[in-house]
């Protein structure tokens, strides 16, 4: 005696899961495009991220602490990402006499020049993944979606 065959399955659970799995999949199709542009200077959107962030305090420096809760998404190993920036001459770590276990990050010349280089490459590839969207429609979904994870972020966050 053989089960019949189940008409069809429905293909979420719930409205939340089919958002959040909407999300992830917009999330893997819009990456895949910043992916392409990395690749080409042999950079990570991580890494890149970083070099952001440290190009919007620059001369500044930031403490290392700082920068790992500023970054869109967290980085379990943020030694070894400013290992790679520091080998390739973009970043330097600063370590201040007065309290030597702060370490101290701040962007290098040639981590400035690639920001530079980036810039209209980056807004190019912005366009393709999200410029199909009006004006209106992006401000609503950028509001829908800081709504979303409010409640989810840390007090002390300083991600916006």
């Amino acid at each position: 005696m053989s089960t019949p065959p189940r008409r069809g399955l429905a293909k979420f659970d719930s409205l939340p899961q089919e958002v959040f799995l909407g999300i992830w999949r917009t999330y893997d199709r819009l990456k895949s495009f910043e992916d392409e542009l990395f690749a080409t200077v042999d950079l990570t959107a991580q890494q890149y991220n970083v070099l952001r962030l440290l190009a919007n305090v620059h001369p500044a420096a930031v403490a290392t602490l700082d920068l790992a809760g500023r970054l869109v998404s967290r980085a379990p190993d943020i030694t070894r990402m400013l290992d790679k920036l520091e080998q390739r001459g973009f970043i330097r770590r600063i370590r201040p006499p007065e309290d030597r276990r702060v370490v101290q990050v701040a962007l290098e010349p040639p981590g400035l020049k690639l920001i530079d280089e980036l810039q209209a490459p980056l807004r190019q590839c912005h366009e393709r993944q999200l410029g199909h969207l009006s004006r209106t429609e992006l401000k609503q979904l950028a509001g829908l979606l800081r709504t979303a994870r409010s409640v989810h972020e840390l007090e002390d966050s300083n991600w916006r």
